[in-house]
């Protein structure tokens, strides 16, 4: 796991990804929280959208570059860009230069901002080293840890919620034999292959089910949108919930 040499900078920008905005926005405030209480001011651009990954990866680039596009210029300052979505933060680190590789202009620009971008939980734990605050006292309780397939095999940002989780007092993280398999969301892979996407939530609850574990801790939306769902559909026993939010109420100081 990557340790970076920058010390950690007074100033962040969020890009808060439009599933957070649109459907889980506690998710986003609590990200605000965490950071704010780490000594860090954050920095919301309004006019942020889409990364544009649902058009890259339905193999739509000029459709993604425009989306992308309109995002570049969002983040004028050299301050780290904090993504709570692997999935999204791949996209900006991993592909956006891709997008505008042969643009003499905005080929430069796309690299120095993709060179900037941090998936959350990768920032806490190899930028600021965060840690629960002395003398936090909350309950035990266990949990299984979702990483979405782009955030394990673009951005490596498993190995940072597994060490986030397991230095917490009174957090027991367990394994389940489907961890490392995607959940079936993929985007608009969930609706073109809905028989599939269906198939692989049914696996990846039963498994979870099977640990007796009472929730499921991710840094991606979308994934947990998908799992808390089909969980609720099956009747099984556990609930979801994004990373900044669980380790929020870990803190001990969200009501």
């Amino acid at each position: 796991m990557t340790r970076y040499d920058r010390p950690p900078a007074g100033d962040v920008y969020l890009f808060a990804t439009c599933v957070i905005d649109l459907f889980m926005p506690q998710a986003g405030l609590d990200v605000v929280r965490v950071l704010e209480a780490s000594g860090i001011t954050v920095h919301y651009p309004r006019g942020q959208s889409c990364c544009g990954q649902p058009a890259w990866s339905s193999g739509n680039p000029d459709e993604a570059r425009a989306v992308a596009r309109a995002q570049l210029d969002l983040f004028p300052h050299d301050w780290p860009v904090i993504v709570p979505s692997g999935s999204c933060a791949g996209m900006m680190r991993k592909h956006w230069p891709e997008l505008f590789r042969d643009d003499p202009v905005l080929g430069p620009q796309a690299d120095a901002l993709a060179a900037r971008v941090f998936e959350f939980a990768e920032y806490l734990t190899c930028v600021l080293g965060w840690a629960l605050p002395a003398g936090t006292s909350v309950g035990s309780e266990a949990v299984a840890l979702h990483t979405s397939c782009s955030a394990r095999r673009e951005m490596g940002t498993r190995a940072h919620g597994v060490a986030l989780l397991d230095a917490l007092p009174g957090v027991t993280r367990v394994d389940h034999e489907r961890e490392s398999e995607c959940c079936g969301f993929g985007g608009s892979f969930s609706i073109k292959h809905a028989d599939i996407s269906g198939a692989m939530v049914k696996d990846k609850v039963a498994a979870v089910s099977a640990t007796g574990c009472g929730r499921v801790v991710s840094a991606d939306c979308a994934c947990l949108l998908n799992i808390g769902h089909a969980a609720r559909h099956q009747g099984a026993r556990f609930d979801v919930e994004h990373l900044a939010s669980f380790l929020w109420r870990r803190m001990g100081e969200q009501a």
